[in-house]
């Protein structure tokens, strides 16, 4: 018998729409903690935070997303995005609210080392809320799109990435000063209490009320035809399969995924990657700050304030725009492999380039932008450079990894394996922005923020040391998976 499904009715079209502005919404809304370099200027200055204290206030937030992950796609799987939503808009509005709260109590002759405290915890919240959000709308839309689930998580994952420049446009028009050209931090964070909390909340109503918690509504909206049969091809017209011996890896157990040699490497490439392009994106404020406008411009803080939300925008785009690029021309050029039990694998259209090659050219991109970071750049003129190296060649990085993950161990344990590979980030990130802290602090005189190039350029060095050693990675990589990818 041919089963029926419920014709969609006013109501639920009505709910269903909601829920895809809630998509939209709770994206743009979700990359608070990625505009700290906004606040860090006004946060050393009005908080008497030194470098290694905003450090700390930053990588409570950007570390706070990746030890979670698990739990929280443990929630989606059994309760759907209405909880994550829900959770995320309690823990943003909690985290902003008490940021704000501490700012505009921090008196001017108070000792900074509570102060860096309770912010480090608000921002931690706020990192954790990030995770919650970020599942949320992710799932949300594979769910309300189960036809299109690649251009639905891509779409939502180019969103998210544009969150920054949105939120640095509402930051820089109704919430900085138009005289000085500082923030006001305190009203900035009050409204982002709000305006998360809300937008959070009311997707957490529009997702349940769409259906999108149902896992039976999920499966009954495909159509049959979505479904293989008897008679259904195997393969494409005129493909060929490709026998390849042993190339899919057993992964059942998480102890099997970790005696993977390969891995390591992979952990590895991911810790000088995303570690060094983390660091330089929570850091972004204070490079600014270090430089002068031009060689004939003394240091000001208040060029640093205008000039810090255009490198803010600059990773935004490039972030945005290098993940719609990226992957459409990976899957066309690289397609995920399929395997059959024989251990066949199959391609679904010819397989031109390994995807190994998007993480060699992530390396090497990275390795020239900290090379020329560390040598050329003198003054804020020329930071679009680095903005724009760092935004390329991390988001690429991040866009090609899970289908790596996937072609190589499979999609059984797709989202156990790669949240074990984002302990990696996990790892790195605290490992350069600490150096990074640490090397601007030795060159600071006077208390305040650093000045002048030598605050990074240790850093830049080492990190371009560190991009060439992914870049051998990759290489590694590249011999090792020949023609598995």
């Amino acid at each position: 018998m041919t089963p029926t499904y419920p014709e969609q009715t006013s109501t639920s079209i009505f709910w269903k729409t909601l829920a895809c502005c809630s998509i939209v919404t709770n994206a743009l809304c979700s990359g608070g903690i990625f505009i700290f370099p906004l606040m860090s200027p006004v946060l050393a200055d009005r908080c008497r935070l030194t470098q290694p204290q905003l450090t700390t206030v930053v990588l409570a937030a950007m570390m706070g997303q990746y030890p979670f992950a698990a739990l929280a796609g443990k929630l989606i799987d059994r309760h759907g995005p209405s909880l994550c939503s829900a959770i995320a808009a309690v823990l943003y509005s909690t985290a902003f609210s008490a940021f704000s709260y501490h700012v505009y109590n921090a008196a001017s002759d108070a000792t900074n080392s509570p102060v860096s405290l309770y912010l480090t915890l608000s921002f931690g919240l706020a990192g954790l809320g990030t995770v919650f959000s970020y599942f949320s709308f992710l799932f949300a839309a594979s769910r309300l799109f189960p036809k299109q689930p690649g251009v639905a998580s891509g779409t939502s994952m180019a969103l998210f990435g544009l969150s920054p420049l949105f939120l640095t446009s509402v930051a820089s028009n109704w919430f900085t000063n138009r005289y000085t050209g500082v923030l006001q931090v305190v009203r900035f964070t009050a409204y982002l209490a709000v305006a998360t909390g809300v937008v959070h909340l009311m997707g957490a109503v529009a997702f349940s009320r769409a259906g999108l918690n149902s896992k039976d509504e999920h499966t009954a909206s495909r159509d049959l035809e979505d479904y293989p049969t008897e008679t259904t091809r195997l393969l494409p017209p005129g493909e060929r399969p490709e026998y390849i011996p042993e190339v899919h890896v057993k992964t059942d157990s998480t102890l099997g995924f970790l005696k993977h040699p390969q891995l390591w490497l992979l952990v590895l490439f991911c810790i000088c990657i995303f570690g060094a392009g983390e660091m330089v994106i929570s850091n972004i404020g204070t490079i600014v700050a270090a430089l002068p406008a031009d060689s004939s411009d003394s240091f000001g803080s208040t060029y640093a304030m205008d000039n810090t939300p255009q490198q803010v925008r600059m990773i935004s785009i490039a972030n945005t725009f290098t993940r719609i690029f990226i992957g459409p021309l990976a899957d066309y050029v690289s397609p995920v492999a399929s395997y059959l039990p024989n251990g066949t694998v199959v391609h679904a259209r010819k397989h031109r380039i390994s995807r190994i090659s998007f993480l060699f050219g992530s390396a090497t991109l990275l390795a020239l932008t900290f090379f020329y970071a560390s040598t050329g750049i003198k003054t804020q003129g020329s930071l679009w450079i680095l903005s724009l190296g760092i935004g390329m060649g991390y988001s690429a990085t991040f866009t090609v990894v899970p289908s790596i993950v996937s072609s190589i161990w499979g999609l059984k344990n797709l989202g156990r394996n790669f949240g074990i590979l984002m302990y990696a980030p996990f790892i790195g990130t605290p490992m350069f922005s600490y150096f990074y802290a640490f090397v601007s602090q030795s060159h600071t005189t006077g208390g305040g923020i650093c000045r002048g190039p030598e605050c990074w350029q240790t850093t830049f060095r080492v990190a371009t040391v560190t991009s060439l050693l992914a870049l051998a990675i990759a290489t590694t990589l590249w011999r090792q998976w020949r023609g598995r990818l």
